[in-house]
């Protein structure tokens, strides 16, 4: 049950991701996807990049973990990989710009995914 509540709160904070650009242009990860989904039925070739299907696919390997009997910890760790592509960069714009807004909401999933790390190490 822990592997499950880990895995959901890998998908919740990763919704969180927070974004500035250019003089007026800020939004949440979770904004940003819903975009995204909507233009995937719409516009499918404008959806397609890297940093929008490789999040997208984590996020949907962790659903899947959280559908099976004892999450796998293969599953979690690609799923880990694909969204901390993601949030681990824009934790890096974050420290580059100076911009504690974009550090603050990217930093709970890199914890929490340290944390299901470290959990999922002690796992046999």
């Amino acid at each position: 049950m822990k592997y499950k509540i880990l895995n959901l709160a890998l998908i919740l904070t990763s919704l969180l991701g927070y974004l500035e650009w250019g003089a007026d242009n800020e939004m949440f990860l979770f904004q940003m996807e819903g975009e995204i989904l909507s233009k995937l039925f719409s516009d499918p070739v404008s959806a397609l990049h890297p940093f929008t299907v490789l999040p997208l696919l984590g996020q949907i390997l962790l659903i899947i973990t959280l559908l099976q009997q004892q999450p796998s910890k293969i599953l979690t760790y690609i799923g880990i990989g694909c969204i901390g592509i993601l949030l681990a960069f824009i934790f890096f714009i974050g420290i580059i710009g100076l911009n504690f807004k974009v550090l603050i909401f990217a930093l709970p999933f890199l914890l929490v995914a340290a944390w299901t790390i470290r959990e999922n190490r002690k796992r046999k």
